[in-house]
């Protein structure tokens, strides 16, 4: 008996002992002051492409051309927030081809609004990896803002006679890293 009462005020006095704190003043003018920057890192595109897929009933197709839709940059939240972009590309060709990559960044009427692109070499037997950092600042930024699409134009250069049977692909792997600046 002696000891529950003696847990009840052991109780009491810890429950007064918490009840008091220490405090300051808060300033929450200081939320006013907040600046967060995130950074985004997403995969943008990818394919791979075997030799044989340029060959349509034994006669060479010399450009490939996939638009895939990339209006994300566009919308209100990235317009207001987006300070940089990072495309990264990683292009592996083992086919006995040199091709032209060529990028288009498309406004929502298809009109051209940046190019870049890539010379790939041909394989030769040893590893043919193209990489390229596209960096979009300021009033490139501006330019991809207004990007719904980009169009992947895979043009082939002349040389061997590729068949059905041809070996080997170009394989391409992207990201974006998208830098924010939310105030």
């Amino acid at each position: 008996m002696k000891l529950l009462a003696f847990n009840r005020i052991l109780g009491t006095l810890i429950l007064v002992l918490f009840s008091f704190s220490c405090s300051s003043n808060l300033d929450f003018n200081q939320a006013n002051d907040l600046k967060l920057e995130p950074v985004v890192v997403a995969n943008l595109a990818y394919f791979d492409v075997p030799a044989n897929k340029f060959v349509t009933n034994g006669v060479e197709q010399t450009v490939t051309i996939d638009t895939p839709t990339v209006d994300v940059f566009n919308d209100a939240f990235f317009k207001n927030n987006l300070a940089r972009v990072d495309f990264f590309f990683e292009i592996n060709n083992t086919i006995n081809r040199a091709y032209t990559l060529d990028l288009v960044y498309l406004d929502k009427n298809d009109q051209p609004l940046y190019f870049t692109n890539f010379v790939i070499p041909a394989y030769t037997g040893v590893k043919n990896l193209v990489t390229k950092t596209d960096v979009f600042a300021n009033a490139k930024l501006d330019l991809l803002k207004r990007t719904t699409k980009i169009a992947f134009i895979l043009r082939m250069s002349p040389g061997p006679l590729l068949t059905e049977n041809s070996t080997g692909s170009i394989i391409l792997r992207s990201s974006v890293t998208a830098y924010l600046v939310i105030q």
